[in-house]
């Protein structure tokens, strides 16, 4: 016990200069103001050095101490990430407005934010009266404010929203849970009840990682590489994305595909199977990244797994196509356009050395070829080994603008300890908080080399047989002398 007596006090210490960091920057730093994503580039980078640092120590703690310090340090991070508005981020003032319509009886996909046949609709805090300006003209203010005009009235519109005037690009269960955590609170209530909702789940899913690692005989500790990350209490809890349920989801649906400790091999009873597409349906229905993560899951009962996974998927669609028809694809096309998907332009990796559409054939190429390698070589004991490496080599080739779309990656990099993939969210991070330009895209480089080249590293040295799990289910729960 008094082995442990400084570590646990250290890691402690640790936590709290975490905690308040986050809890200071969050209240303090506005992401959209001039200057304000340098801010945060430099608080951020400061939490990720005293993440690093709590955990490397928490790697010396054993026993009941260690879980509790998993558990009570992402609860105080989280609760910390809620001490302002987002700040890098207005997707969940979209989030919002969905729900608010649809409590309302109107469907999300029927009709644009800034159409005149919502107006009723429209509460102040997401859609400010326009001041007077200088010129006589009418003026949106705020640092997280757009001006556009009404459809089809033309008249001057304020709104938090961004592409108010398209249709809205998120899958049913997504909207489901918009209108289900707005149902609760009066329309006037603002950021925090989704900020709420992402913070429940986001130690929903350090709790899910606990209990399922240790049924499989897993190192729990290292469910602190999601439950501590400052990139989680940013993007998941700050930010309020709903990525954050579709990574529940798809973790769940990791465990239900995963045997547990003692279990046979080799075995996947339909249930699970059938369990494991449910989940894999409804992270896809929630948004569409986690489906990166799903062909290790489908190695045993491909046809079990993916006929669940596309049914459920199908048929969370069929309320919203009875209202609204085929409307429900949303922006989702237009969206892949205008973020240079179709022309090639995103591709960080690919676009400086290919031209055009070229660079999108062979990005769908190495994509394919990566998800395919990834239900082919995949150990149904482990599947997580397999989705690291996949997911973090889809983000890589697709290099999305959008750091939030890594949150799916991290609890696979708890799963499997291959903390090299860490590098993936840090990068496009990076790449948010420096947008542009040839740097960037050697922020992207830089991480596909180093977590590539860490990859190949531990494929040489592995070993003839599966590893024996570093720690028994039981042996976090009791003390060691």
């Amino acid at each position: 016990m008094k082995v442990t007596v400084l570590p646990v006090l250290a890691v402690s210490v640790l936590l709290a200069a975490l905690v308040t960091v986050t809890a200071v920057s969050t209240a303090t730093v506005d992401g959209f103001a001039p200057g304000g994503g340098a801010t945060l580039g430099v608080t951020t980078g400061v939490a990720w050095a005293l993440a690093v640092a709590a955990f490397l120590l928490l790697l010396l703690v054993r026993g009941r101490a260690a879980l509790i310090l998993v558990l009570a340090g992402s609860a105080a991070l989280g609760v910390a990430a809620l001490a302002g508005p987002p700040n890098l981020s207005t997707d969940s003032a979209r989030y919002a407005w969905d729900g608010i319509v649809q409590n309302h009886g109107v469907s999300p996909y029927a009709h644009v934010p800034a159409s005149d046949a919502l107006e009723q609709y429209r509460v102040p805090w997401l859609f400010p009266a326009p001041a007077d300006g200088a010129d006589g003209g009418e003026r949106c203010a705020g640092s997280r404010t757009e001006q556009t005009t009404s459809i089809p009235s033309g008249g001057t519109l304020c709104t938090a929203l961004n592409r108010p005037h398209v249709p809205t690009i998120y899958p049913p269960v997504a909207e489901g849970f918009f209108a289900a955590v707005r149902a609760v609170v009066p329309d006037d209530a603002e950021y925090l009840p989704l900020q709420i909702a992402g913070l429940l789940l986001s130690s929903a899913t350090t709790v899910l990682l606990v209990l399922g690692m240790r049924r499989r005989g897993l190192d729990v500790r290292w469910a602190a590489v999601w439950g501590w990350s400052p990139f989680v209490a940013a993007e998941a809890v700050t930010n309020s994305h709903v990525d954050a349920l579709g990574v529940f989801l798809i973790v769940a649906a990791t465990f239900a595909a995963a045997p547990v400790s003692g279990s046979a091999r080799n075995g996947l009873s339909r249930g699970r199977a059938v369990l494991a597409g449910v989940g894999i349906g409804l992270a896809m229905a929630t948004k569409f990244v986690p489906v990166i993560a799903a062909p290790p899951l489908a190695r045993r009962r491909p046809v079990g797994v993916g006929a669940s996974a596309v049914l459920t998927f199908a048929l969370t669609y069929v309320p919203y196509v009875a209202i609204t028809g085929w409307s429900v694809l949303g922006y989702l096309p237009g969206y892949l356009s205008e973020e240079g998907y179709d022309s090639g332009s995103r591709f960080a990796l690919l676009s400086g050395v290919l031209p055009g559409a070229a660079a999108t054939v062979v990005a769908a190429a190495l994509i394919l070829a990566v998800l395919i390698a990834s239900w082919w070589f995949a150990d149904p004991a482990q599947p997580w080994v397999a989705q690291v490496v996949s997911v973090g080599a889809v983000l890589l080739i697709a290099s999305p603008a959008y750091p939030w779309y890594a949150l799916v990656l991290v609890p696979f990099i708890a799963l499997s300890r291959r903390w090299e993939w860490l590098v993936v969210p840090l990068a496009l991070s990076v790449r948010t908080l420096v947008p542009g330009g040839a740097g960037a895209t050697l922020v992207i480089l830089a991480a596909a080399v180093f977590a590539g080249g860490a990859t190949v590293v531990r494929w040489r040295r592995r070993p003839t047989r599966p590893p024996a799990t570093t720690l028994e289910p039981a042996s976090l729960t009791k003390e060691t002398p």
